[in-house]
């Protein structure tokens, strides 16, 4: 019988409770965190209903953005960073960033190296990690709150973009927190998710939604250091094939609750 690996030491720290913007989602507030083997911060999110993607008068929205309720049924940890250089070389043989930094998000990882990451930090603490899904990902993003920032100084005050970045990436964690503790959704770097891109289904609600069965193109989150504010939204979506190792294209995972 196959000996499940041993989990590893976490640290429980509180959550923090700050402003968020617009009105507020279906959904209580996150609770605490832990703190696992590579010393990422994963803040517990819980089940709840949101909106996803955009009504049709929101501002810079895309046509693709078809509004729908989603319902999460369980809820789960993200981490409140992007994977940084220092996480990805204590699991991964190599590090091709072309801007090396230990506190800096790593970049230039295809989706299924991110995948691999994923798995060897599954197997190293006996719990499942995985990339999020895109209905999480843009659930954490707006964390009890309507819809991203859309003023220029608020904006700045939370991610870093092609207006303040100065055209490179910032170690993790400098900008502003939204409501439920987590840094850099919007901008710095973006972020492979786990699933295939697609048109949203037209079913709404829509429970737990997955993407489509399969494809080799995978939705990217969050806009980056060189993008600009249509792209740095939570509603803001694009498609990038598997196999792209782009300097502006990171992670961010998940860690599933049993």
């Amino acid at each position: 019988m196959t000996r499940r690996p041993p989990r590893a030491a976490v640290v429980i720290v509180a959550a923090l409770a700050l402003p968020s913007h617009g009105p507020a989602l279906d959904a209580p507030a996150s609770g605490e965190a832990v703190v696992n083997s590579l010393g990422m911060r994963m803040v517990r999110v819980p089940a709840g209903s949101f909106p996803m993607g955009s009504p049709p008068a929101a501002p810079m929205r895309q046509e693709e953005e078809f509004p729908h309720r989603v319902t999460l049924t369980r809820a789960f940890r993200i981490a409140s960073t992007e994977v940084t250089q220092r996480q990805w070389l204590a699991l991964m043989p190599s590090n091709r960033s072309p801007q090396p930094g230990d506190d800096l998000p790593v970049t230039s990882v295809s989706w299924k190296e991110a995948r691999e990451f994923c798995l060897r930090l599954s197997q190293k603490e006996g719990v499942r990690y995985r990339l999020p899904t895109e209905a999480e990902w843009e659930y954490a993003c707006r964390a009890g709150a309507g819809d991203s920032p859309v003023g220029r100084s608020e904006l700045e005050a939370v991610a870093w973009y092609a207006d303040n970045s100065g055209e490179k990436a910032h170690p993790v964690g400098q900008k502003r927190m939204n409501a439920w503790g987590l840094h850099d959704l919007l901008g710095n770097v973006a972020e492979w998710t786990l699933d295939a891109y697609g048109p949203y289904p037209r079913a709404d609600p829509a429970t737990d939604p997955a993407g489509p069965p399969a494809g080799s193109t995978r939705v990217v989150r969050g806009g980056a250091w060189r993008s600009f504010p249509p792209a740095v939204r939570c509603a803001a979506r694009t498609g990038t094939p598997e196999s792209y190792q782009l300097p502006h294209l990171g992670l961010r995972i998940v860690q599933e609750i049993e």
